[in-house]
């Protein structure tokens, strides 16, 4: 028993032994395997360098001997093979930790090379992006640097187009000037060729006329030669029975001496008488004129020419105006004042103002204020002035500037009545000059006669304070032709232009009830003994819309040469066998007048040229 013992301690020991011999084999070979992956071998070293033990092994030897020899040798050798099992188990799982170990090391090593390689992609994206932001810096840097340089380039150049452009204008001013300065000259050499054109022109037809007197003149006196040649014996015969009765009265009168005495007194007193009365009352009429009549120089006027002049007149309006109604009568009332009268409202406005102002001005004992209508003709100019007169009160004058010129040296005394026969008027009047550019031109020019300039200075004269009796109102086309101390005189400047589209179509109504519907004048013919009814004109399908049309077309057309039209109208109308007036007749006049209006200009245009 002791000896089994014995034997199986030493086979146990023996066992343990060779294990332990194996196992340091195994681990020699794993550290070596190690050692080869990582590092070359180090072949020159020795076995004792690897730390084998040959005693060991031998004794090791001499246990297997041993265990062989032993009757327990099966179970020693399946007791050693067990625990090699063991063993190779507990190797294996070493040899699994060491490899998950090192898989583990492999994939810290993978992650390691990751996270580096992701720490690199990140710097060269921090890099990537750093260097794209200092390029977009540079860039925009480089942009603001490039705009920077165009606004101020944009600057100067607007700067210069700004001076360019300020150059310009005063250049094209100072030519505008220049132009509208040679215009002005050109117009008035023009006017002055004008006016001495005019008087040659009058002074030829004088001469003519004066010529076709002489001559007219001659042959009747030729004429009366040859029928008193025709008629001499029987003017002899009638002579010689003429002696022969005077001489028999002669002898009865020398035989009578007291019928003689008598025959010579009456004869000298009906000399006397008729004399007398002859020249009494040239010089009485003379005086009567001068003193109480209308100065030659007024072409219109609301005062009477005589205080006693239109007696009979008034008196038939009287009677007139007592037949018609207080319709009517209102009516015309109301027509006194601008209704009338289509203008631009502005101006309409400013017409109405000054009118009030002037009635104000006269109820009220002051200085009336002097006017200067201008513009184109047919704007209304006169009629304005006459209704002025008519809204304020005051009495109306008109007189034209073409008359002063002719009248030469008496055209001071004639200017001297006018404003002497102007105080006689208890309202106030209203002198209206048209055409005032004739003879109020500028003093300056070498042209104007002696007389015009001596009228000139007289009108002058005799505006040179502010009036309570005239109330001076000139007309004009050319307002730049005045003298400048007419034009000092002038308080207030009001232009007339051409009437727009809403005033032409006014004016197409009211001249077409005036000439064409006869609505004005439905009872005026009655007025008068002498004149017929004027024949009735039917309207066909001339609508507002039709109207309207040609107040479009009529564009620059003046009031006058509106009413033109519709007079041209009326007769084309009166040129048919029925006088009725349609659509198509009306524009078809229309368009004919306003291709008239374009020829006219064009006319104009190259008779200034």
């Amino acid at each position: 028993m002791a000896s089994l013992r014995a034997s199986s301690a030493a086979a146990a020991a023996a066992a343990a032994t060779v294990a332990i011999l194996v196992e340091r084999a195994h681990a020699d070979s794993f550290f070596r395997s190690s050692s080869a992956s990582s590092t070359p071998a180090d072949t020159s070293g020795s076995s004792s360098s690897r730390g084998f033990d040959p005693e060991s092994l031998e004794r090791g030897a001499k246990a297997l001997r041993e265990i062989n020899s032993s009757p327990y040798s099966k179970q020693v050798f399946e007791l050693m093979r067990k625990q090699e099992e063991t063993r190779l188990a507990n190797m294996a799982a070493e040899r699994a930790q060491l490899e998950a170990f090192q898989s583990m090391t492999d994939i810290e090593k993978q992650k390691k090379l990751a996270e580096e390689q992701r720490n690199l992609v990140q710097q060269q994206a921090q890099a990537k992006a750093q260097k794209a932001r200092y390029e977009d810096d540079l860039a925009r840097k480089r942009m603001q640097t490039e705009h920077e340089s165009q606004r101020r380039q944009n600057a100067e150049l607007v700067k210069m187009q700004e001076e360019s452009s300020i150059r310009k204008e005063q250049a094209r001013r100072a030519t505008e000037e220049q132009i509208q300065a040679q215009l002005r000259q050109t117009e008035k050499e023009r006017a002055e060729i004008q006016r001495e054109t005019i008087r040659v022109k009058a002074m030829a037809e004088a001469e003519g006329r004066a010529h076709e007197a002489k001559l007219t003149e001659e042959h009747n006196r030729k004429m009366l030669l040859e029928r008193m040649n025709g008629e001499k014996e029987k003017w002899i015969a009638a002579i010689n029975a003429t002696f022969g009765h005077i001489e028999s009265g002669l002898r009865m009168l020398l035989t009578d001496q007291s019928k003689l005495i008598m025959a010579v007194g009456g004869v000298t007193a009906l000399a006397a008488g008729v004399y007398t009365t002859r020249e009494g009352a040239r010089v009485t009429w003379g005086y009567i004129n001068r003193i109480l009549g209308q100065p030659s120089l007024i072409r219109e006027s609301s005062m009477s020419k005589f205080p006693w002049s239109g007696i009979t007149s008034r008196m038939v309006s009287k009677l007139s105006t007592s037949s018609t109604s207080a319709g009517s009568v209102a009516s015309k009332e109301s027509k006194s004042s601008f209704e009338n009268i289509i203008l631009n409202p502005s101006l309409k406005r400013r017409i109405e103002q000054l009118a009030r102002a002037t009635e104000n001005t006269k109820s009220h004992q002051a200085p009336f204020r002097n006017m200067l209508f201008y513009g184109h003709p047919g704007t209304g100019k006169t009629m304005v002035a006459r209704e002025m007169a008519r809204k304020s009160g005051l009495d109306y004058a008109m007189m034209t500037g073409g008359d002063v010129a002719p009248l030469g040296s008496e055209a001071v005394t004639k200017i001297h009545e006018i404003f002497d026969w102007a105080k006689k008027s208890k309202k106030g009047l209203l002198l209206f000059i048209d055409e005032a550019d004739a003879f109020l031109c500028e003093r300056n020019s070498t042209r104007m006669s002696e007389a015009q300039r001596s009228a000139l200075n007289a009108l002058l004269f005799r505006t040179g304070d502010q009036s309570r009796d005239i109330v001076l109102v000139l007309a004009t086309n050319r307002p730049g032709d005045l003298d400048a101390a007419i034009t000092d005189r002038i308080d207030e400047v009001i232009e007339f232009p051409l009437p727009g589209e809403d005033e032409r179509f006014k004016l197409l109504k009211l001249y077409l009830n005036q000439y064409i519907s006869h609505e004005d004048h439905d009872d005026s013919w009655r007025s008068s003994l002498f004149k017929t009814k004027p024949q009735k004109i039917f309207l066909k399908d001339v609508t507002d819309d039709v109207i309207r049309e040609a107040a479009r077309k009529t564009e620059g057309f003046s009031g006058r040469e509106i009413a033109k039209l519709v007079a041209s109208i009326q007769a084309a109308v009166y040129g048919q066998s029925d006088c009725v007036l349609d659509a198509p007749l009306f524009m078809e006049m229309v368009d004919y007048k306003v291709k008239e209006h374009h020829q006219r200009l064009k006319l104009a245009t190259k008779g200034g040229k």
